[in-house]
């Protein structure tokens, strides 16, 4: 199988994007569903690409939607739960990959890959995320058979010119000359966005990575002060960030999780107990050059205009 359809949930996202940017170029015909393909018409400028409106995830949709698809990629996920929207952990990774699951048996899809977490842990996971997360990964495997083979990624932090990462710290910088820093000590290993979209792609066709999980990671480990503080000075900004011990992490968490958006959770805390950091050795099986942070984020973060802020800005917005 060389080309074909491929089905993107979660395609209209940062690492869908990307994905469907390298899709296209193989000549893969690509669908992506949408509850707002309205907002996504940018992806509308590679030929191939189909946005679908839906309104639920239901069986009869899904069932629908992946009728002539050869390849389904499921890159759906939330890093906080809205009661407002009724967005859980629980039904975004786990009750989902269930219905997506049950939708590529019925029309026969071969191929699954799913985006998991470093860390994922159904039963040893610190937080809810990383819990919900490994039971996801479970149920796609449990279900890999020689009908349908899966292949699970668990990326460490992912970075690039529309990440929600580097960005928030970017733009939470800008606000003030003083950072309190919750978790300064947590360690994360980013691996570059386009890393990880030739991870997904590479491996559609690379029958060695049928039935596996793989951990990706940059080249480096940082701890969260170092990349904070990087992040400032690749802005251009003259800033002290000063680390929080446990206790007053634990209380930042307790206050921010009520402010609008949930800038940082006490789930997000629990998920930071563990070290996001993790060996390259997938690198080579899956024929990555991982490339370094510091290769990439001075060329969009050091000379943002003002234009630039405000649109990192609205999609740090939308992605919260």
């Amino acid at each position: 199988m060389t080309s074909g359809t491929i089905c993107v949930f979660g395609g209209t996202g940062f690492v869908g994007h990307h994905i469907i940017s390298q899709l296209y170029a193989d000549g893969w015909q690509v669908v992506i569903p949408s509850r707002h393909p309205q907002r996504h018409r940018d992806l509308l400028v590679q030929p191939g690409v189909s946005l679908i409106h839906i309104t639920h995830f239901d069986d009869v949709t899904l069932k629908r939607l992946l009728k002539d698809c050869d390849v389904v990629i499921n890159l759906i996920g939330i890093l906080n739960e809205n009661q407002r929207t009724n967005s859980t952990f629980y039904g975004v990774h786990v009750a989902l990959v269930r219905q997506i699951l049950k939708a590529c048996q019925a029309n026969g899809v071969p191929r699954l890959l799913h985006m998991s977490a470093l860390n994922a842990d159904a039963a040893r996971g610190p937080s809810c995320y990383l819990r919900s997360k490994g039971e996801a990964e479970n149920i796609m495997h449990q279900a890999n058979a020689e009908d349908l083979h899966v292949t699970s990624f668990r990326p460490s932090v992912i970075f690039g010119p529309e990440d929600s990462f580097i960005n928030r710290f970017a733009a939470l910088l800008r606000l003030t000359p003083l950072m309190p820093l919750a978790c300064p000590n947590a360690r994360f290993a980013p691996v570059y966005v386009a890393d990880v979209a030739r991870a997904f792609v590479g491996a559609i066709n690379n029958k060695l990575t049928f039935g596996r999980h793989y951990n990706l990671c940059g080249p480096r480990e940082y701890s969260l002060k170092e990349l904070v503080e990087y992040t400032a000075q690749t802005a251009g900004l003259k800033r002290k960030v000063i680390g929080l011990g446990d206790g007053l992490s634990r209380l930042q968490a307790r206050i921010l999780e009520k402010v609008p958006g949930k800038p940082f959770t006490m789930d997000n805390y629990n998920s930071m107990k563990v070290g996001s950091i993790c060996s390259g050795g997938c690198a080579r099986e899956l024929g990555l050059q991982l490339t370094p942070l510091e290769s990439v984020v001075p060329q969009y973060l050091g000379k943002q205009t003002l234009r630039d802020r405000f649109q990192a800005y609205r999609a740090n917005s939308d992605n919260g």
